[in-house]
């Protein structure tokens, strides 16, 4: 029975590793992605990356900590924040992210790990081995510590790490959090993030992963660059592995494109949205709390802010956009006149065929046979309050050090103001800024230096 245990954990292993890596795996993209969860000297909440593409992990776990943050209102006590609290926190973010991966008809959570000092997990709590002095386990852990690092230090390829994978099966979340916080050390070590990332994959499962990815044979860690695709930072954000971060799925020719389902609790933007390569949708530009995962050609990085009235539950005129959006996918901001009673029955609208006939009438008077947006929004939903406020701060991490001011990875704070005028310029030389246009069209912003924020 153990080995037949052994040898499933072993095929899921390798079937992990090419959905990950594809057939061939290169030793210095995989090394790149071999780092520990560990924070900043000089922000004591704020996530390291040491090398280019770990990002697709690590900016998703940085931005459920600042969620976590600011939902516990700890905003202005974080640069004071201790250790141990940093580290309550990190559990907490990947706790997340792997429970939003489980399949929600039937959770089922699975913790991938390396071999490490035995533990049992029951009724939501790891328990240390027993009848074991605790001064006399602290140096056996140290020492086992020790010699693992010497051992990584000496081989980190790729084929060792994944012969020390073990799958470990959990009923409840509560489990995964008991097990990550007795294992944090392992975290924090050498291989912490492919950890992370096996086990939200292996709660996922292949057969959840592959229904949901654009082209399951297409490795979703680039094979040159090793930079996560947006299936791999889709399953982060949202435990969706989906190709797109339009809202819900769209029909293109024919071929149907999997985007996002629901509104998220963090959010997402990209700055090539401004050239029309793709779309954000409503569900990743407005989450339920203000952080955003901020998408460059190369890198991932989070924005976020305090103010709490820059996001809101969807309204009935945000609904009525996204639903007509759903119609016009292609951004033309106007429908043929033949669908308005799908776009009003969908919103729960009258969509009797003599009204519909009617308002046809009424907003196509040039018989065009088309409905723009804007007529569509006048009528319908003519007043919308504006929850918004003018102003207000922002917050922007990147994990580099190379990518901050003095090689010091520290939260930068800028000053928003949204103008009167929603004329946006385009600055090839200001990617910030553009990138933040994609949300709030009218955006000014001032950061704490002279020199903007880095997206990369």
């Amino acid at each position: 029975m153990a080995e037949d245990a052994a040898a499933r954990d072993t095929e899921l292993v390798h079937n992990i590793k090419t959905l990950l890596w594809g057939t061939t795996m290169k030793e210095d993209v995989f090394r790149r992605w071999a780092q520990g969860f560990y924070f900043s000297a000089d922000e004591p909440t704020a996530l390291v990356q040491t090398e280019g593409g770990p990002c697709a992990v690590l900016a998703p776990v940085q931005a459920f900590i600042i969620k976590q943050l600011l939902l516990e209102g700890e905003v202005s006590s974080w640069k004071n924040i201790k250790s141990e609290r940093c580290d309550q926190l990190l559990i907490k973010a990947m706790t997340e992210i792997v429970a939003q991966a489980a399949d929600v008809q039937m959770p089922r959570y699975v913790v991938v790990h390396t071999d490490g000092p035995k533990a049992d997990v029951a009724n939501g709590q790891v328990l240390a081995e027993a009848n074991v002095d605790e001064a006399v386990q602290d140096k056996l852990c140290e020492s086992i510590s020790h010699v693992a690092a010497m051992e990584k230090r000496l081989e980190l390829e790729s084929e060792s790490f994944h012969s020390q994978l073990r799958i470990l099966p959990l009923d409840t979340v509560e489990q995964v959090e008991a097990f990550l916080t007795q294992r944090i050390d392992m975290l924090k070590d050498h291989f912490g993030v492919l950890l992370l990332l096996y086990s939200v994959v292996s709660t996922k499962g292949l057969s959840g992963m592959q229904s949901e990815m654009s082209d399951p044979t297409e490795p979703i860690i680039d094979s040159t660059y090793g930079y996560g695709s947006q299936c791999l930072i889709n399953l982060m954000l949202t435990g969706r592995a989906v190709g797109h971060v339009w809202d819900h799925d769209q029909d293109i020719g024919g071929l149907k494109l999997r985007g996002i389902d629901k509104q998220n609790s963090v959010g997402f933007l990209a700055l090539l949205e401004h050239l029309r390569y793709c779309e954000v949708g409503t569900f990743l530009k407005s989450p339920s709390n203000p952080v955003w995962v901020l998408g460059s050609e190369t890198h991932l990085t989070v924005l976020f802010s305090p103010e709490r009235k820059l996001v809101s539950p969807e309204t009935p005129a945000d609904q009525a956009r996204r639903v007509f959006k759903k119609f016009d996918p292609e951004g033309n901001k106007f429908i043929p006149a033949n669908l308005l009673q799908d776009v009003l029955a969908e919103l729960g609208l009258v969509a009797d065929k003599e009204y519909v006939y009617i308002m046809r009438k009424k907003l196509d008077s040039e018989s065009l046979g088309i409905i723009l947006l804007t007529s569509f929004m006048e009528e319908f939903f003519p007043e919308e309050p504006r929850t918004c406020p003018d102003t207000f701060p922002l917050y922007h991490y990147n994990g580099l050090a190379r990518s901050n001011p003095e090689n010091r990875v520290r939260y930068r704070m800028g000053q928003a103001v949204l103008l009167e005028c929603t004329v946006k310029c385009i600055l090839d030389s200001n990617p910030m800024l553009t990138v933040l246009q994609t949300k709030w069209p009218n955006i000014e912003i001032q950061w704490d230096t002279s020199r903007n924020p880095s997206l990369n």
